[in-house]
């Protein structure tokens, strides 16, 4: 860890997605009908709940939990997705070399009796597609000098970091004020997807471990994205908002901030983690 940058407190905490599958079954029988059945011993069976007809990926998600979801809203073995990869033929980047991240487009996508994991791969990746390969998204990587997979993998970032969509175009100029300077991103989400969790807890030892997605011990972009990310944050990888911002820390809900000073970074830290020590006795008194 180079000394002129930020401790692993000044990174925020991933967001994370959740599923909403609502499946709902009802019987409605009239006490006429209920009586005689309990009479004569037969069970009132209700109807089997009924399967989803759409499948919810929200932004943000990584691969993983995507598997997971499709397993669930398919009624499938844990998983079944997964091991489907290699039969979906999924048309992804070179650079990719066959791993989906950050191409399963959050969306909402239609399920019916006959949607199999590979399918349904294969229609989030057209999307990713569609969305990421049209011209105004080559042109835009174009001006960054980088590749439409470096875009996707920026914006993973963005999409993990900032704690608003407002805060979008900030942390973007952040990760390309770093890249251009030198310095090492040190950014706990990529820790998190190293280790496959999700918190703000990150230790010393967390910033240690040998991985390529550890942006504490390795320059550069980590080598995939780390999660999937939506249009907004794609938006913020292409066009980021002017500033010489280097750091940034969520001092609280709603307020973070973002400067060139490591100085004041430090100060700002110092107020998050006395917020966050407030919050803890709160919590346990």
């Amino acid at each position: 860890m180079q000394m002129n940058t930020p401790p692993r407190s000044t990174i925020r905490l991933t967001r994370r997605g959740r599923l909403a599958l609502i499946a709902a079954g009802a019987v409605v029988a009239g006490t006429a009908v209920a009586v005689p059945l309990l009479s004569t011993g037969h069970k009132v069976v209700p109807e089997a709940p009924k399967k989803p007809t759409a499948l919810v990926i929200p932004e943000g998600w990584r691969a993983s939990q995507v598997y997971e979801a499709v397993d669930k809203a398919l009624a499938l073995p844990a998983g079944t997705t997964r091991k489907a990869l290699p039969q979906a033929g999924l048309k992804l980047p070179d650079d990719a070399d066959g791993n989906p991240e950050g191409y399963l487009f959050p969306a909402t996508y239609p399920l019916d009796a006959k949607t199999t994991p590979q399918a349904l791969l294969a229609y989030m990746v057209d999307t990713a597609n569609k969305r990421f390969n049209g011209a105004p998204v080559t042109a835009g990587a174009q001006r960054g000098a980088m590749n439409v997979y470096q875009a996707v993998t920026i914006a993973s970032l963005v999409q993990a970091e900032a704690a608003t969509k407002a805060d979008m175009g900030k942390v973007a100029r952040v990760v390309f004020n770093r890249l251009a300077r030198g310095m090492p991103l040190q950014m706990d989400s990529t820790i998190n997807y190293a280790l496959n969790r999700s918190t703000v807890r990150t230790t010393e030892s967390d910033t240690r471990i040998e991985s390529p997605y550890n942006s504490y011990q390795r320059m550069g972009l980590p080598p995939t994205p780390i999660d999937n990310p939506g249009e907004e944050a794609m938006h913020a990888a292409l066009s980021p908002t002017p500033g010489d911002w280097l750091y940034f820390v969520t001092v609280k809900p709603g307020d973070t901030r973002f400067t060139a000073n490591y100085q004041e970074h430090l100060r700002n830290v110092a107020e998050f983690n006395r917020n966050r020590q407030s919050a803890s006795a709160k919590a346990a008194g």
